[in-house]
């Protein structure tokens, strides 16, 4: 079999592969004589075809699967010879694929590209030093109070903060759109959960009122058919309610599964949580610094085909979030930069894995792993289903193995430790980064 290779670019490459005749020949008549003994034609004893009259029915056939079969191990084959590691699949393009010839074709593909990570002293990484005071817990108390709020029926115009009951029915050009209708929704005016300009336009409705709403869907809407597009929604308002917070007492405790303790009790789990809560967002903070750290300082070429790739993967990912993305050129451009940033630091940590000799340390999974599974009602059915589980296991293990990355690099960098309080951690913004 000759092979030769030419570089189109530092990571394009064009392979032509010529299978020499004899090979495709010896192929095809290996088929057709086991056909022999297999096949049933009328006038002929089972097994006793002569060869030529198999040849002759069947031969056009078992000569096209054979060069199809031919051109993917021919491909691998040539792969191997030639020592080259293609980073996506190839596109082919036959030359010669005529019986009696040498079957000959062209590969085009992409290859990794040559990683040297870079040195990454003189980074400076800020990590969080965050304690959880009692502040803390009382706001997340409060946050509970709301939670577990009552509603009541009020006769007066809707107010910030009520609960506004309807059902609704939308149009967009006059014309209905998935999702269009609801019944009973309950909106918290202020919440900010709904369309922006929805909530505001209920402000003073009064129960039995019907009226028209008209609202823009944000630009960057999951479903790319209603982005950008103007809707008007008559509504009917069924109640107007307001909020009644009720009392931290024991009865409280009890309905976040407090049985003995009471308050107390319930403060010290929200303290636990919240520390939980704390830690995993501190190592959170510092990854994220490491990886944009890594990514500057390794300005490498990536394939295309891993590109596109990792792009179907997030539109596979905001499928399953959202239903139904954008698609099209335009709306994978909106995916690409992420995509090229996820295929850069995986060849980056892949290689910093290798150079170091990194491997996944038991210990720190199954630590991982309690960690995790003690946010749940019942911890032990959780590490159950992960022990059980071989691609769960898989990506915690890659999870696990990318914060020994991060370790290690975190070795080479300058660490500082910034008093933060919890709420600017859990809650980063302009405001709270700056307080």
């Amino acid at each position: 079999m000759q092979v030769s290779v030419e570089s189109l670019s530092s990571l394009e490459r064009r392979m032509t592969v010529q299978v020499p005749a004899e090979r495709v020949q010896d192929e095809v008549d290996r088929r057709l004589q086991s056909l022999t003994k297999r096949v049933r034609i009328d006038g002929f004893r089972p097994g006793k075809v002569p060869f030529k009259v198999v040849k002759k029915r069947y031969g056009d056939g078992v000569y096209q699967e054979v060069v199809s079969e031919l051109l993917q191990t021919s491909y691998h084959e040539a792969l191997t010879q030639e020592k080259i590691v293609p980073a996506g699949a190839p596109e082919i393009e036959p030359r010669s694929m005529e019986a009696g010839q040498a079957l000959e074709y062209v590969a085009t593909f992409e290859v990794f590209p040559e990683v040297e990570p870079a040195d990454m002293n003189g980074v400076a990484i800020q990590r969080p030093q965050v304690e959880v005071s009692d502040a803390d817990v009382d706001r997340v108390i409060e946050s509970l109070r709301r939670q577990r709020r009552e509603w009541d029926d009020v006769e007066r115009p809707a107010a910030d903060g009520d609960q506004v009951v309807l059902d609704f029915e939308g149009t967009i050009d006059g014309e209905p759109f998935d999702g269009n209708k609801g019944e009973d929704m309950a909106i918290e005016l202020g919440a900010g959960r709904m369309i922006p300009g929805f909530e505001e336009q209920l402000t003073g409705v009064q129960p039995g009122e019907e009226k028209s709403i008209q609202v823009t869907f944000p630009e960057d809407y999951p479903a790319g058919n209603l982005a950008g597009r103007e809707a008007v929604f008559s509504i009917r308002v069924k109640h107007v309610r307001e909020g009644r917070l009720p009392e931290v007492d024991e009865d409280f405790a009890r309905a976040f599964g407090i049985e003995e303790g009471g308050v107390e009790k319930l403060r010290q789990e929200v303290r636990g949580n919240m520390e939980r809560e704390m830690t995993q967002a501190v190592k959170a903070r510092v990854k994220d610094q490491v990886m944009d750290a890594l990514l500057e300082r390794n300005p490498i070429e990536v394939p295309e085909s891993l590109v596109k790739e990792e792009i179907n993967r997030l539109k596979e990912q905001a499928r399953g979030r959202y239903g139904a993305p954008q698609e099209g050129e335009d709306a994978d451009e909106g995916y690409r930069d992420e995509a090229r940033r996820r295929v850069i630091l995986g060849l980056v940590i892949r290689e910093i894995v290798r150079r170091q000799e990194i491997q996944v340390e038991p210990e720190r999974v199954q630590a991982e792993l309690e960690s995790m599974a003690s946010s749940y009602q019942d911890p032990q059915q959780v590490i159950s289903y992960y022990r059980s589980n071989k691609q769960a296991m898989e990506t915690l293990e890659a999870m696990v193995l990318e914060q020994q990355v991060v370790d290690w690099v975190l070795e080479q960098c300058q660490v500082n430790d910034e008093p933060t309080s919890f709420d600017a951690l859990m809650n980063p913004s302009p405001e709270n980064e700056s307080s």
